[in-house]
């Protein structure tokens, strides 16, 4: 995804830090397609040729910059990761509450994710990536969950998972649509606590409520 080295030098590293902090405000503040290259070059104190020879293209910036916002949500945990079993649920609770902060970070992301199911999109393998690294890990936060509270693990938990991060990334684009209509942090906690308590609990189908069953 980089231009630069496997092992970039100190002087290397801190520049590149310099640039993904500059693109987080550029890009947070007007979006990714109003943000530009030369934007991100001033606040540095470089040219546009010089964040293109870190970066390659503005869309490998944007990718790295994702990336680097990851870490960065992380920075202030011991682990520098983000938590295992039933704390990962609060903590994307919290991450949606940050979002609410910075609507252009988060419309950079609703946009390249959208755009990476086109084929061969640059972005594509990027999300694939996250979105399978994601499920993983509130499926196993669900079943440590299941073991702490003496329950059996229910045969749900692959559809949970998904529909987790699917709600999430939903709400967000109807809050980037409509931010007076939807509270992002609200909206994502009751819907992380209905699916979570839903998956463990699981009541009448949804079946059992329509004249004409679901098959």
């Amino acid at each position: 995804m980089s231009s630069g080295n496997a092992h970039p030098r100190p002087e290397t590293e801190r520049k590149r830090t310099d640039i993904l902090r500059a693109a987080i405000e550029t890009f947070g503040t007007k979006g990714s397609v109003n943000g530009t290259l030369n934007d991100v070059a001033e606040q540095v104190g470089i040219t546009h040729a010089g964040v293109l020879h870190h970066f390659g293209s503005k869309q490998n910036l944007l990718l790295e910059m994702l990336e680097f916002r990851d870490r960065d949500d992380v920075a202030h945990l011991a682990s520098r990761r983000i938590p295992d079993g039933p704390a990962l649920f609060a903590h994307l609770v919290a991450t949606a509450q940050r979002n609410a902060q910075r609507p252009g970070i988060v419309q950079v992301y609703t946009v390249l994710s959208a755009e990476s199911v086109t084929d061969e999109h640059p972005a594509k393998e990027f999300f694939e990536e996250r979105y399978r690294t994601l499920r993983g890990e509130v499926a196993d936060a669900f079943r440590e969950l299941c073991a702490q509270q003496g329950v059996t693990e229910p045969d749900t938990i692959a559809q949970a998972s998904a529909s987790i991060l699917a709600v999430m990334d939903g709400l967000q684009l109807q809050w980037l649509l409509d931010p007076d209509a939807v509270d992002l942090a609200g909206a994502s906690e009751f819907a992380i606590e209905t699916i979570v308590n839903g998956a463990l609990s699981r009541g009448p189908r949804l079946s059992s409520y329509l004249n004409d069953p679901l098959p």
